[in-house]
């Protein structure tokens, strides 16, 4: 597909590859002699919502720049322009709620390094698209890098093809253990309260076995969570057939409050999630924050994650069906 919008311009940015014939991400700017101004961005995004959407699923990852958007509640209405349904949160990181359908990012310590991974990829239903809004970039660090999930899988079946072939058929079992309280000193500190949006432990459990999971209650008043078998790999319509790394194996294995392992309890090597977590690694586009960025990820076609960070860093995020 040839890029033939009049309201956009291409632009270029650090870190940004090549992969298998598409530019990731995709930075759009405005056009020569063009506005940049909030009302002018709108219109063009309202105006070309389809074709935006097309570049989004086709690239992975699309980049707004040099649009000096200003704060949450123009994110916001960047957000609202698409008429795309907005989906909750579900999952343990420490986050508060901004503005309409805008909220902080993991607010865990800057300092660790959050893994890459598909947003709320053990919940039956995840979005489909996550928006990020960078209003105070980072000093140092801080980066969101993001990998293109079927290029794992690719190499992963080149290095493993027995592991891949047998973990694909058992799949995987996940725990994950939720706290009484928020800990906003953890990266996953949130409380089982605020993870389902409720005090009643009745309710929280009705809501968790309505997303999927089973709940065991511990005698400190966190929770258990028990997820599974989820699968290896997915494939999704629209993106050429390819199978994407739709897992946190690598993220949850062997942490202080998760695990995974095979669906029938056999042990991952540890050898095989090492390598795994260094092709990721491998695959990563590092993508570095301007003040004013838009970035849209298609959550079902890349994990993202995030640098240690000097502060300040102030990242915002709305997530989409």
């Amino acid at each position: 597909m040839e890029f033939n919008c009049k309201d956009f311009k291409v632009g270029k940015c650090e870190g940004e590859k090549q992969v298998d014939g598409e530019t990731m991400p995709l930075v759009l700017q405005p056009p020569s002699g063009g506005k940049n101004d909030i009302d002018s961005l709108l219109e063009a995004l309202v105006k070309n919502k389809d074709w935006f959407e097309e570049m989004i699923v086709k690239n992975s990852a699309v980049l707004l720049r040099g649009f000096d958007v200003k704060n949450a509640e123009e994110f916001n209405d960047i957000v609202e322009a698409f008429g795309w349904d907005d989906i909750r949160y579900v999952g343990p990181a420490p986050r508060t709620h901004i503005y309409k359908r805008v909220w902080t990012a993991n607010e865990g310590p800057l300092s660790e390094f959050i893994y890459y991974h598909h947003e709320m990829v053990l919940i039956k239903e995840f979005p489909k698209k996550v928006i990020l809004f960078c209003e105070i970039p980072p000093p140092e660090g801080g980066e969101t890098p993001f990998v293109p999930s079927f290029r794992v899988t690719e190499r992963m079946i080149e290095e493993f093809p027995e592991f891949v072939e047998e973990l694909e058929k058992k799949g995987l079992k996940y725990t994950f253990t939720a706290l009484s309280n928020d800990n906003t000193g953890s990266m996953r500190g949130r409380g089982w309260q605020d993870a389902f949006g409720t005090s009643d432990p009745v309710e929280a459990e009705r809501r968790a076995n309505a997303l999927g999971m089973d709940m065991e209650w511990l005698p400190n008043g966190g929770v258990k969570t028990i997820l599974g078998p989820r699968t290896l790999t997915r494939v999704f319509d629209g993106r050429k057939g390819r199978r994407m790394w739709f897992n946190t194996m690598v993220g949850m294995h062997g942490k202080e409050l998760s695990s995974t392992a095979m669906a029938d309890g056999t042990e991952i090597p540890v050898n095989i999630v090492k390598r795994c977590e260094e092709i990721i690694e491998e695959e990563s586009i590092q993508f570095k924050w301007q003040k004013g960025d838009v970035l849209f990820f298609d959550n079902l076609a890349l994990l993202h994650g995030r640098r240690p960070s000097l502060p300040p860093r102030k990242v915002l995020v709305a997530t989409c069906k």
